[in-house]
């Protein structure tokens, strides 16, 4: 590979550079993804060894291991809201071709190259950038020099370094404010006194602060939100749905998105069509959106009619059913139809389970559609039928079984059993596997907790040993 290919190789693994699509001699361009939703949510460029698409959960403890997202064109337009005025206006969320600066790809490949030795070596925090600027820098040094690199890459002015050096005390580097630069550049733009003030609103609403940094990639739009016209009335919005304060910041840390959609015009309607159109009870709203905050920003009304119809063609599921289904996993409205719903009902039907009892167990565990096929449920139901001897219709009876963990709850408590001569003969009982540690060991194992506990240690070392082996 040609010094140049491999050059560019390296800038891409530590900057996140995408050169996608476009003809040759466009700008390189560096992004982040969009902020409609949990950037975890939203890897669905992840490709499994068949080369279908990979939720970035992927474990096997029963809590969303595979999230199997739709197109984004399943959320709602933004509504845009411009710094430091009082108006919205309705707007698709920017892209990296309306960037008002560029760099050149030339530019860029030329100015990385000459300090490609000194950059390899670049300390973690802002005030130890170094290369052309004449060595290590200590940390109190000025921002000019300390933002000497960045200011050779970028087209900046030094009227943004008080900016910067505020931003670097959230762990902001040079490749964060690159990414932000690209995608909203006017952010940078901002007086450092507007942006301290509303970033402390935020940490006063119960956003952490090693979160500001997150949200800031993923909508650096948010700097130049008013606390009095935007963020306040956010944040009064989502009180007025029941959620608790202890919740807010963790709610505007998953979708900081929301802070660009117009509380009248776009945020009540989504929550007027939820209670109405598909027939959330008012008792249950606060929970569905703390569960999929996302769903605020979504184009609801075609995810949910698309995600309908296929579940009442597919399983003759009644609205009712469904309607459970989203309460308790609300991020079924996300979900692809081709790559997540249907291949799971497949697997369900391929170990001969009728559709009503399908609908069954997908009506108590909805999460089903969130674990991965190939790392949970088929290991779960080899498990069941060949250690613990029980039929597939038992996963009817106890759907539970497929949101526990295998390694930490569900081999343990069954060897621990056949350990002490306690696992009754014919289908292991699945119920030994519900109750707390506690409770199994006094209910199930006669003997203490600490016994148990160090027996499942040996064993998950034991497993792990054999693996590394192999």
């Amino acid at each position: 590979m040609p010094l140049s290919n491999r050059l560019r190789a390296w800038i891409g693994l530590q900057r996140g550079i995408s050169t996608r699509g476009g003809r040759k001699g466009r700008a390189t361009r560096l992004f982040v993804l969009s902020s409609h939703s949990n950037a975890k949510l939203l890897k669905s460029n992840r490709r499994s060894r068949y080369g279908k698409a990979l939720s970035p959960y992927d474990g096997s403890d029963g809590v969303e291991d595979d999230d199997w997202f739709s197109s984004e064109d399943e959320f709602a337009d933004e509504e845009a809201f411009d710094s430091d005025k009082q108006g919205f206006k309705s707007q698709k969320p920017r892209s990296n071709n309306q960037v008002r600066h560029r760099l050149s790809e030339d530019t860029l490949q030329s100015k990385t190259a000459g300090r490609f030795h000194s950059t390899s070596n670049k300390q973690n925090n802002i005030g130890s950038f170094h290369g052309d600027c004449g060595g290590k820098l200590e940390a109190g040094q000025s921002a000019k020099n300390r933002f000497c690199n960045l200011s050779e890459e970028l087209d900046i002015d030094e009227k943004w370094f008080p900016l910067l050096d505020y931003l670097s005390t959230f762990g902001l580097k040079e490749s964060h404010f690159i990414q932000i630069y690209e995608r909203h550049m006017p952010s940078l733009q901002i007086n450092v006194g507007s942006a301290q003030e509303r970033l402390e609103f935020l940490l006063s609403v119960g956003v952490k602060h090693k979160d500001i940094r997150k949200i800031l990639l993923r909508q650096p739009q948010i700097l130049g939100y008013t606390v009095e016209n935007n963020l306040k009335s956010h944040v009064t919005f989502l009180g007025s749905l029941g959620i608790p304060d202890s919740r807010i910041g963790q709610i505007i840390t998953v979708a900081p998105s929301l802070f660009s959609y117009s509380v009248e015009n776009s945020l009540k309607p989504t929550v007027r069509y939820l209670l109405e159109e598909v027939g959330i009870k008012k008792s249950e709203l606060s929970k569905v959106v703390q569960l999929s905050p996302q769903i605020l920003v979504q184009r609801i009304d075609s995810s949910w009619t698309t995600r309908f119809n296929f579940l009442t063609k597919e399983l003759g599921a009644p609205r009712d059913s469904i309607v459970k289904m989203v309460t308790k996993h609300p991020q079924l409205l996300h979900y692809s139809i081709e790559d997540g719903l249907l291949p799971r009902i497949n697997f369900l039907r391929s170990i001969w389970m009728r559709n009503s009892e399908i609908l069954k167990v997908l009506t108590s565990l909805s999460q089903v559609f969130s674990l991965s096929l190939e790392g949970n449920l088929k290991p779960k139901y080899m498990y069941l039928v060949n250690e613990l001897q029980n039929e597939v219709r038992s996963l009817a009876k106890y759907p539970t079984y497929l949101s526990l963990s295998l390694d930490q709850r569900i081999r343990p408590r069954h060897r621990f059993l056949v350990s002490l001569k306690k696992a009754p003969k014919g289908p292991f009982p699945l119920s030994s596997l519900v109750p707390s540690d506690e409770s199994f060991c006094q209910q199930w194992a006669g003997t203490s907790l600490d016994k148990y506990l160090a027996f499942r240690q040996r064993l998950l070392l034991k497993e792990f040993a054999d693996k590394y082996k192999r």
